[in-house]
C-alpha cells in the first residue's frame, strides 16, 4: 500500500514539474514575442516626444581650460565644441546616436532668456508634432524650428525659466563626419 501511495506521489510530482516546465517555456516564448512586438512598435513610433538626452551645456569661466581638464582627468574625447558621447540606439542597435557635452563662455547669450548656468538638449522624434502639442498646452516656444544637416532644433521654456533645446537629430551626419568620441 505504501509503495502504491509513493508511486502516486512520485507520478504527481513528475506531472506538476512537467506542467511548470511547459509553463516556463511558454512564458519565455511569450516574453520573446512581446519584446519583438515592442521593438517593432518602437521602430515605427512617430509619437511627438522626447527620446533621450541630446546635450548638456553649461557656462564656464574658461571653456577651453575646463575641456582640457575633463579630457585629461576624466578621459573625455575633446574637440572644439566639448565632447561627443557615442552610444547605441536601444531600438535600432545598428544605429549610433550622439550626445554633446559642451562648456560655453560665461557671457554667452545662447541660454537666454533663461538666467540659468546650464541648458539641457533633449533628443525628440517628430519635432513638428511636438511643437504643435506644446503650443496647444500653452508652453512658451522661444523661436521657430530651424533645420540643419544634422537635425532640426527649437527652444522652449519650462515653468521655472529653464531654456530647453529640442533636437530631432540626424545622427548619420556625425557618423559620416567621424572623429574621436567618448564611449
Amino acid at each position: 500500500m505504501k509503495t502504491k501511495h509513493l508511486s502516486i506521489i512520485l507520478l504527481l510530482i513528475v506531472l506538476i514539474a512537467s506542467c511548470n516546465t511547459a509553463s516556463r517555456k511558454d512564458d519565455v516564448k511569450n516574453n520573446q514575442t512581446d519584446t519583438l512586438k515592442q521593438k517593432k512598435t518602437n521602430m515605427n513610433d512617430t509619437t511627438p516626444k522626447v527620446t533621450g538626452i541630446g546635450g548638456i551645456f553649461f557656462r564656464s569661466k574658461n571653456p577651453k581650460e575646463i575641456m582640457e581638464w575633463y579630457g585629461k582627468n576624466l578621459g573625455l574625447a575633446i574637440d572644439d565644441y566639448g565632447s561627443p558621447f557615442e552610444y547605441r540606439n536601444a531600438n535600432k542597435p545598428e544605429e549610433i546616436n550622439y550626445l554633446r557635452w559642451s562648456p560655453f563662455e560665461e557671457e554667452t547669450d545662447y541660454f537666454e532668456p533663461s538666467e540659468k548656468e546650464f541648458m539641457i538638449n533633449y533628443r525628440v522624434q517628430n519635432i513638428d508634432g511636438l511643437v504643435k502639442k506644446l503650443k496647444e498646452n500653452g508652453v512658451t516656444i522661444v523661436d521657430k524650428i530651424e533645420e540643419f544637416e544634422y537635425g532640426k532644433f527649437v527652444h522652449i521654456m519650462d515653468p521655472e525659466g529653464n531654456k530647453i533645446e529640442l533636437w530631432e537629430p540626424i545622427d548619420s551626419f556625425f557618423t559620416k563626419m567621424g572623429g574621436a568620441t567618448t564611449k
